[in-house]
């Protein structure tokens, strides 16, 4: 039994089971012993025993986080690291997390930085062909990835605690020393430029590329799309420079649990990290250059069953003092799946959508965006935005409820120890702070997140929404049939270009391999 509670579910099975079987013997049965939970408990615990499950009440949970400084170690050759060890299963989990990201691209080399990313484990070492590399890592049953994404590059390690030297040898190789094989750069290039030539064929994929375009603007280091032309330009020596630039120990944060000494990991880190061969620079801080869309209602016609909506405003950084209030507001609003307001309008009450939602996360370096977002058959497009439009004014309107409030932090509160729930959880956390630079801001960050959230009210909810939540400056984006959009459905008579403030506009697909606007099709 997995605890004492389990045991008396258990038990009182048992003994429901037991007088069933003793009452079918008898013609009547009105015996007080007869009851299994009073046989079980005695008259005065039966009394005591909720007659609804939702009448049960449980002591306060109590669970202090893992502090950060119990396992940061400042290297001397440069990095930070989180070593956690964890004698649970004979395995060690190396990560290392690197300053670099697409940003870093230089104009007309778009597409650099993913591409030395992802050859970085793939593309063989200097004493071993990729060919090599790979059957020596499956000989090893070790796992190693590597990728560079907008804002940051990293390398995996995952093997046995006992080819742990092996494995770091193998790890120092390609940190130093990547081959960046030239016929797996000639197939990784064609298979990028496959990818691109599939650009429109999901409607998820334009509404993300349009929808980051709204949010953040067409100068942005994040729109700045990889070409066909761009991708062709790429050699090795160009994949050689970004990674001697970039892929230095001063610019690396590392996470490592398994089954180690804390001592005897930290001196195999300096060693692994000790005399490298070349300095590598810092990078410049990531772009902030955000601009949002004017408000308004924005369409992508294409032809698929059914249409795709995002409706959009402007957010905020994770280190608001808002912060705490908008992600309970966000929670209650569309945040919280099937306990939130966007879902069961959307989904339960009107059956216009499989999933309804909203998102408003707190951006690291810049501000992210609020997002409220569904999928629904492109008649009732307009009529689904407008329910949503609708619970954006309720709760800017009207205080949220008592139960719905407390239920919506419990949830937070209950949920927080899973954040810590492996030592490779741990590990992870710690260095993503480090990196994205809260523990040096917010060092006391996990300790004080309960506290935060218990400490949210109506007042701040309500607050928060009418700050955040402007209907002014909505921006509406649909991806789908456009004359079925525009043309609503009969017996609900929204108007989807009339939304928002009445300003619409068509958007055109892009040239997958160019990403130019294509003109308009001939119908």
């Amino acid at each position: 039994m997995k605890s004492k509670r389990d045991f008396f579910v258990f038990l009182v099975v048992a003994m429901a089971v037991a007088g069933a079987s003793s009452c079918a013997k008898k013609s009547s049965c009105t015996d007080a012993c007869c009851s299994p939970i009073a046989a079980a408990t005695g008259p005065s615990d039966a009394a005591a025993i909720p007659d609804r499950p939702e009448k049960l009440s449980f002591p306060e949970s109590k669970y202090d986080p893992p502090s950060p400084d119990k396992f940061r170690v400042q290297l001397k050759s440069g990095p930070v690291a989180y070593v956690v060890p964890d004698r649970e299963l004979p395995l060690v989990n190396i990560s290392i997390l690197v300053r670099t990201g697409d940003y870093l691209d230089p104009a007309g080399k778009e597409g650099l930085a993913n591409l030395t990313g992802y050859l970085l484990a793939r593309g063989g070492t200097k004493s071993k062909t990729a060919e090599q590399l790979e059957e020596r890592l499956a000989f090893l049953a070790a796992q190693l990835g590597s990728g560079v994404s907008d804002s940051q590059g990293s390398l995996n390690l995952n093997l046995l605690a006992k080819d742990l030297d092996e494995g770091l040898a193998i790890l120092r190789e390609v940190l130093v020393a990547p081959r960046f094989q030239d016929d797996k750069l000639a197939l990784r290039k064609q298979q990028m430029v496959q990818f691109m030539k599939q650009r429109n064929d999901d409607s998820s994929a334009i509404e993300g590329r349009e929808a980051n375009l709204l949010a953040y603007g067409e100068n942005f280091y994040n729109n700045r799309f990889s070409t066909q032309a761009s991708i062709e330009s790429l050699t090795r020596a160009d994949l050689e420079a970004f990674h001697q630039k970039w892929f230095a120990p001063g610019n690396f944060i590392v996470a490592v649990n398994g089954d180690f000494d804390r001592e005897d990991m930290t001196a195999r880190l300096e060693k692994l990290f000790g005399d490298w061969p070349f300095k590598g620079e810092t990078p410049p801080p990531v772009p902030t250059n955000t601009t949002f869309s004017a408000p308004g209602v924005f369409l992508v016609d294409k032809d698929v069953n059914q249409g795709r909506v995002s409706i959009m405003l402007p957010g905020i950084k994770r280190d608001s003092p808002d912060y705490f209030s908008v992600i309970i507001m966000n929670d209650i609003l569309g945040g919280g799946g099937f306990t939130s307001r966007i879902m069961n309008r959307v989904r339960s009450d009107e059956g216009l959508a499989y999933s309804a939602y909203s998102a408003f996360p707190g951006g690291v370096y810049y501000p992210y965006t609020f997002t409220a977002g569904f999928q629904s058959k492109s008649r009732t497009v307009a009529y689904a935005t407008s329910i949503v439009l609708q619970e954006i004014q309720r709760i800017i309107a009207e205080p949220v409820g008592h139960e719905e409030l407390n239920n919506t932090k419990r949830g937070y509160v209950d949920r927080f120890p899973r954040t810590f729930a492996s030592k490779g959880q741990i590990a992870g956390t710690f260095a993503s702070d480090e990196y994205t630079g809260r523990y040096a801001s917010d060092p006391q960050f996990w300790k004080n997140f309960r506290a935060k959230i218990s400490g949210v009210s109506k007042d701040d909810v309500q607050r928060v929404a009418k700050k955040y939540l402007t209907p002014e400056k909505i921006v509406i984006l649909a991806v789908g049939q456009k004359d079925e959009i525009l043309k609503g459905h009969p017996d609900h008579p929204v108007k989807f270009a009339e939304l928002a403030g009445g300003k619409f506009t068509e958007l055109p697909l892009r040239d997958p391999l160019t990403m130019k606007p294509l003109a308009p099709a001939a119908k």
